[in-house]
């Protein structure tokens, strides 16, 4: 019987830029094993149907899903980090940042923006945890200042979107002086009557939670969602006890009283608005106003 392939060169090498692999990215696998297809969990916002698992997404998902038509203005989009220190670990602070900047496309952790949500003007700050795991530097800080700032001159009210895995080791003391900085402008926002929500997602971790995340007006939370302070490992080695079912998720939060509520993706949109309106005792709005 005659093969019907037959190789008629031996020794044969591909160099590697000339494989070809199977496309990646076509489906997603959750934590509990449901998988679905990745263009389905984009128009069911990132979130699995099966399981109802939210994964994580950053800025530009957040914008498009709270901003009307996903038409937004980016404020001090250009600010970007500087090695003020002169830290080095496994490589110099400044590669870090140029390479974490040509990975994913941003300048730092955070971005901010002013845009219509149902019909009014509102700010957001995002998050991005693709970014040096959401580690919150200078930068950071001061972007997150200045959209507190811009939201106070402007009478727009204020939504922070927080995913950080804490204070930027790099910048070390500087990393620190952000929650003081950003606690600091809260208190004007709230001195001038503006509403401030703050939408704690996976994972809110760090110095983050120490400072703007929990000092909304109303915290809320998206599922499962890991907010702590220190994380679940950190805790367990430090106290060498064994830790509650869930414990640090948003529903243990929820549950002793550091959350007001949960909402899932879908849902955020409606309910932050509905939360503006209520605060601001403004006429109740739906999508379609």
């Amino acid at each position: 019987m005659t093969a019907w392939f037959k190789r008629s060169d031996k020794g044969i090498q591909t160099p590697t830029e000339a494989k070809k692999d199977v496309p990646k990215g076509l489906w997603y696998k959750t934590p509990s094993g449901k998988i679905i297809d990745t263009d389905e969990l984009k128009v069911n916002l990132y979130v699995s149907p099966e399981d109802g698992y939210h994964v994580r997404i950053g800025s530009n998902e957040y914008f498009e899903i709270l901003f009307d038509d996903n038409k937004y203005t980016e404020i001090n989009e250009n600010l970007s980090s500087v090695d003020s220190l002169g830290f080095e670990d496994t490589k110099p602070y400044p590669d870090r940042i140029k390479e974490a900047q040509a990975k994913t496309k941003l300048k730092d952790a955070v971005r901010t923006a002013v845009g219509n949500s149902y019909g009014k003007p509102l700010v957001i700050a995002a998050m991005d945890f693709a970014f040096i795991g959401g580690s919150m530097g200078s930068v950071v800080g001061e972007k997150i200042a200045r959209a507190i700032d811009y939201a106070r001159e402007n009478k727009v009210p204020f939504l922070m979107i927080s995913k950080s895995g804490g204070a930027r080791m790099q910048e070390a003391p500087l990393s620190l002086m952000q929650l003081v900085k950003t606690s600091a402008k809260l208190t004007q926002l709230a001195e001038a009557k503006i509403p401030y929500i703050s939408l704690c997602t996976d994972p809110t971790t760090g110095g983050t939670t120490a400072s703007y995340a929990m000092l909304g007006d109303i915290n809320i939370a998206e599922p499962n969602a890991l907010v702590a302070f220190a994380g679940p490992r950190v805790v367990r080695d430090t106290t060498g006890q064994d830790l509650p079912e869930g414990f640090q998720r948003s529903e243990f939060l929820l549950e002793h009283g550091f959350l007001d509520a949960i909402y899932e993706r879908k849902n955020l949109k409606k309910q932050i608005n509905l939360y503006l309106d209520l605060i601001l005792n403004n006429p109740l709005r739906s999508e379609a106003s």
